[in-house]
């Protein structure tokens, strides 16, 4: 394991419509074409995705939609990027936010389900929802009902040695409080992850 490798080249794509305009990332240049094409159109489907549930929850009419990225982890050979994407038509009491994330090995192209991050057998739910369940009462975040658990393929994204679950609008908190975003290092999780995935090369020193 190269834990001096070099972070990969990103390029900014962009979807311009009337109305609309969306910038999302693409990799370049990676020894694996395969595993490029394989990133690539995971985050652009991830893109699309997000535009998909903004026209399900729009109303009819002149809406204005916009999109950036941040990339969140590009070293060690783990890129984590998310994307997010904002809509408003008239008429709408608020305009509304939608937050999708890509995880990805980029030498093999592999990308990582929340799952794939833990030993097998591992009860990772259980572990990360009683971490996020404090994180809940330290923080005194408000929910619209007590939290018990977490999906088994809740969102999250890695950025450095942390491991970032986080949740949509509406999904657990009310509108005002954004994305609640729950970050938990790598060295609390040691016990149960995977020991050649992600978190293991992100925390080794």
């Amino acid at each position: 394991m190269d834990l001096n490798r070099l972070p990969v080249t990103v390029l900014t794509r962009t979807i311009t419509r009337p109305g609309t305009s969306i910038y999302y990332p693409q990799l370049t240049g990676l020894a694996n074409q395969q595993a490029e094409t394989q990133i690539n159109r995971a985050l652009l489907q991830t893109v699309q995705g997000l535009i998909h549930e903004q026209q399900r929850v729009q109303v009819q009419g002149n809406t204005q939609m916009q999109g950036s990225y941040e990339i969140k982890n590009n070293q060690r050979g783990i890129f984590s990027a998310t994307m997010n994407n904002y809509a408003y038509t008239p008429q709408m009491a608020h305009g509304m936010t939608f937050l999708g994330s890509v995880s990805a090995d980029v030498d093999t192209g592999k990308l990582f389900a929340l799952r794939d991050l833990f030993k097998p057998g591992s009860d990772y739910i259980k572990v990360l929802s009683t971490m996020i369940k404090a994180q809940i009462k330290q923080r005194q975040i408000p929910t619209l009902s007590d939290f018990t658990t977490i999906k088994p393929d809740q969102d999250f994204y890695l950025a450095d040695k942390t491991l970032v679950i986080y949740f949509q609008l509406y999904e657990i908190t009310p509108y005002y409080v954004g994305f609640p975003m729950f970050p938990i290092s790598v060295y609390d999780l040691e016990p149960i992850i995977k020991e050649d995935g992600p978190l293991s090369i992100l925390a080794a020193s």
